[in-house]
């Protein structure tokens, strides 16, 4: 009973000592400087850029409704930003609730804006109307300028806090909203702005809105640069961008637009004559990388439309032989462009459209207007026919050469591969597995992990380029079978088949696998540090970006980063990444008699010091692999390991600059 009485006790006082005072109510736009990451993502490099892109889509909006024909995005000298456009410009009359102006509200109030009904603006990307306002909160300065009636109008803020109010500077030629501002380095881990990360969003808002030109221009001492983004062709040219390394099928990108219950859609495609797919889809111009209705929309229409005009003319031989949606897409390039609304996002990163309406009319639109187009266009239907019908084929020499490997037992006896070195717990949310180049460093690797949670896979030499290959070749592969076996087969798309009896396969929607069989929540790749090294590192980036995304996607995929130098004397020891780290080591420790090791291979590190250096999680630096840009993701993956030798030329040539290190 006493020891009830203590129990009690103490929750009165715990009951007592929370009472109203304890409720805090942040105000104006405090909560958004208390907690960033929940508007902007992170403070790290990508929440620094989006908030460039937050003030940009405020200038897409105006151009979508018709406003607007340009916008301009300058880094300027001393790192800040400025957006402007020739749109109508912010209101900065007094807004009759708040009774101050209309600028100053926009931001300086969440969730305040035009997008909340349709008379402003049909259709939005910013639909939160937080966007500027979260910029504003962040900065550490804004200054924004609005023309409007030829007077120029002004207002500054610190810290999203306005320092005056909105002054009238007299009249003016500029129309629009011009947006100035530096974000606040006490938020942001550094405010280093990357060119081609501004450009890639830049370049492809320009394609989705067809003549709008963006400009893009670096200010900053030796960085200088320039770039204009303006395409007649939209989405046909986004599509010729994208396959420029690629040998296209047909001699030009199909364009399918059409409009239904007041959803805008646009489509364009062309076929190639590799294995991958590559289907990019957005919602008022935003990527939606994890699909959703627009996408089963498209997929069971092109599935549908290609087995149903191949039926009625005849050209399968089989009458009961259907092409599944993988054998439609093999080789497909596709950028689809929908305006909803009042879209409705799902999903891990609210990317996935939700609008159950939206597949019916974005099917009706594209299966009415292809079978159209092929019914058109005979010549061009037969070789898109022809690609699909080889791919099924080939997909059935690899079901084939998939059933003998499991006959021979090599996937699904549960056996693993022999030159595993496993781990000795089994949860996937605790294991790591280092993928590592050649039995030297492999052995190393084996002898210094830590054996409960450390699993190590040795590999020998370069494994296959997937991006050349064909599902059959890449099965044969032993290297490429030793690791789906490590890591699990069905993690991968080459161990897939369809499912569900009408010619899709079970991510129809884009939703991403559940990686069920998945054995090591970090995939670790570690090779060396030289040419052949980051040869390995990129071929079987390819090989996981190209057949196993959701491990990307879902962030299980890391670069190990060990060492370039061992700087010593005496009994001092350092170990360093890059050169200017060894300079300082060498200075640090007295700069002479100071010696240095250069390791141009992890063979050379004895196990404690690869344990030390690049595998104690204590120590260690690892960069987790992600996707933030799917399109230029995969025309770079296209361009380094692809069959055209120009465009690799000219990429090199273009890159070479920025090469440190390379083989010392």
């Amino acid at each position: 009973m006493s020891h009830f009485k203590v129990e009690q006790s103490e929750q009165i006082d715990a009951e007592q000592s929370y009472n109203a005072s304890d409720i805090q109510v942040l105000k104006g736009l405090e909560a958004v400087r208390r907690r960033p990451a929940m508007y902007i993502g992170d403070i790290g490099a990508r929440g620094l850029h989006h908030l460039i892109f937050e003030v940009v889509d405020n200038s897409i909006d105006e151009a979508m409704g018709g406003y607007c024909t340009r916008i301009n995005v300058i880094i300027k000298e001393n790192n800040s930003i400025e957006v402007s456009d020739n749109g109508r410009g912010i209101p900065v009359d007094i807004h009759p609730e708040e009774q101050k102006s209309a600028l100053e509200v926009v931001m300086t109030i969440l969730h305040a804006g035009g997008k909340f009904d349709r008379h402003t603006y049909k259709v939005s990307g910013g639909l939160h109307g937080v966007g500027v306002s979260v910029v504003n909160a962040l900065s550490d300065w804004c200054q924004v300028e609005v023309g409007r009636f030829k007077r120029l109008y002004r207002q500054d803020y610190h810290l999203g806090e306005p320092t005056g109010p909105v002054i009238d500077l007299g009249p003016t030629k500029f129309q629009g909203t011009r947006t100035t501002f530096y974000p606040d380095p006490e938020i942001f881990k550094s405010i280093d702005w990357h060119f081609p990360t501004v450009a890639a969003r830049l370049r492809e808002l320009a394609y989705l809105n067809r003549g709008l030109e963006i400009a893009l221009l670096d200010q900053r001492p030796g960085q200088e640069r320039a770039e204009t983004f303006k395409f007649a062709g939209g989405l046909s040219e986004f599509i010729k961008y994208l396959d420029e390394n690629r040998q296209a099928v047909i001699q030009k990108p199909i364009h399918i637009s059409g409009e239904r219950d007041g959803v805008p859609v646009e489509i364009a495609l062309q076929w190639n004559d590799s294995y991958i797919e590559n289907v990019f889809s957005y919602v008022n111009n935003i990527n939606t990388i994890e699909g959703g209705s627009h996408l089963a929309g498209f997929k069971a229409a092109l599935t549908r439309t290609l087995n149903n005009y191949a039926l009625r003319n005849q050209l399968f031989k089989n009458e009961k032989f259907t092409l599944s949606g993988d054998d439609c897409r093999e080789g497909l390039t596709a950028v689809m462009s929908v305006m909803v609304a009042e879209p409705q996002f799902e999903g891990q990163t609210k990317t996935k459209l939700g609008n159950g309406e939206v597949k019916g009319i974005v099917e009706m639109v594209f299966g009415d207007g292809l079978m159209r187009f092929f019914e058109e266009n005979p010549s061009v239907a037969k070789k898109v026919l022809e690609k699909s019908i080889n791919a099924a084929r080939a997909r059935d020499a690899a079901r084939k050469a998939r059933e003998l490997v499991r006959r021979k037992g090599a996937l699904e006896s549960g056996d693993l591969p022999g030159k595993l070195a496993d781990c000795s717990i089994n949860d996937p949310d605790h294991c790591e597995l280092y993928i590592v180049e050649g039995d030297s460093a492999g052995g190393s690797a084996k002898q210094g992990r830590d054996r409960r949670f450390q699993a190590v896979l040795p590999l020998r030499g370069k494994i296959l380029n997937v991006e050349k290959a064909a599902y059959d070749k890449i099965l044969a592969n032993l290297e490429v079978r030793t690791m789906a076996q490590a890591i699990g087969p069905s993690v991968f798309n080459f161990m897939s088949e369809d499912n569900n009896g009408n010619g899709e396969t079970e991510d129809t929607e884009g939703n991403g696998k559940k990686l069920t069989d998945l054995r090591y929540g970090k995939i670790i790749i570690m090779t060396d540090a030289d040419v052949d090294g980051a040869h390995i590192r990129t071929l079987l980036l390819t090989f996981f970006y190209r057949y196993a995304d959701d491990l990307i996607k879902q962030g299980h995929i890391y670069i190990a980063q060990p060492p370039l130098y061992r700087v010593f004397k005496g009994k001092e020891e350092v170990y360093v990444y890059d050169e200017d780290e060894r300079l300082r080591a060498v200075e640090r420790l007295g700069g002479k008699n100071v010696s240095i090791q250069r390791y141009k291979g992890l063979g050379e590190m004895n196990p404690d010091q690869l344990w030390a250096t690049t595998m104690d999680p204590e120590k260690r630096t690892v960069l987790k692999v992600s996707i933030d840009d799917a399109a230029d993701a995969d025309r770079l993956f296209s361009t380094l390991m692809g069959d055209e030798v120009a465009p690799r030329r000219e990429f090199i040539e273009q890159n070479a600059k920025y090469v440190k290190n390379l083989d010392i």
